[in-house]
């Protein structure tokens, strides 16, 4: 049986989703405990041409969330606001995007297939085929902000490993 896009796409946003939580809720907990100031840990970044820990969450759920409402208008422009500023904030934000991915219907999904998408960004753009769009970029994305996100908690000492970035896996019952 061929896999649905639904399937491709809404667990693994789902499972990155939940990690981004996760890496906010243990980099709460460490600025607490080791009296780190929340906002010097939402504005590390990994190097200075590299956007911070706010921006690499926001993302995830730009993405996810976002993408979609970009295949529904035809066109994605990434927003381009300032990230929250607050672990809070940021929850809010991941919330959002796991409330939006876990509505969405095979059917609906199904019927982006084919469909065109346009990704645009400072005067540039692609063009896509809507499950291209979500397979080929969308989903590497979401990846790499995670995979970021994670990577300034460790640089900054936060006691995160492997099984934290993977998060909730599928596994047989």
């Amino acid at each position: 049986m061929p896999l649905s896009l639904h399937a491709a796409y809404v667990p693994s946003a789902l499972q990155m989703l939940g990690t981004a939580r996760h890496l906010v809720d243990t980099a709460e907990k460490w600025c607490g405990e080791s009296g780190c100031p929340e906002a010097d840990l939402i504005g590390t970044r990994i190097i200075e041409d590299m956007l911070p820990f706010s921006y690499q969450v926001k993302c995830v759920a730009e993405h996810t969330q976002g993408s979609i409402e970009g295949i529904r208008k035809g066109v994605y422009s990434p927003d381009l606001n300032p990230p929250p500023d607050s672990f809070e904030a940021l929850r809010t934000k991941l919330a959002s995007a796991v409330e939006a991915m876990k509505a969405l219907t095979e059917d609906e999904m199904e019927g982006f297939m084919g469909q065109p998408m346009r990704f645009e960004f400072r005067g540039n753009g692609m063009e896509f085929k809507a499950e291209d769009f979500l397979l080929s970029f969308s989903q590497p994305n979401f990846y790499f902000h995670c995979a970021t996100a994670y990577d300034i908690l460790r640089m900054k000492g936060v006691p995160v490993g492997k099984r934290d970035f993977m998060g909730r896996v599928r596994i047989a019952s």
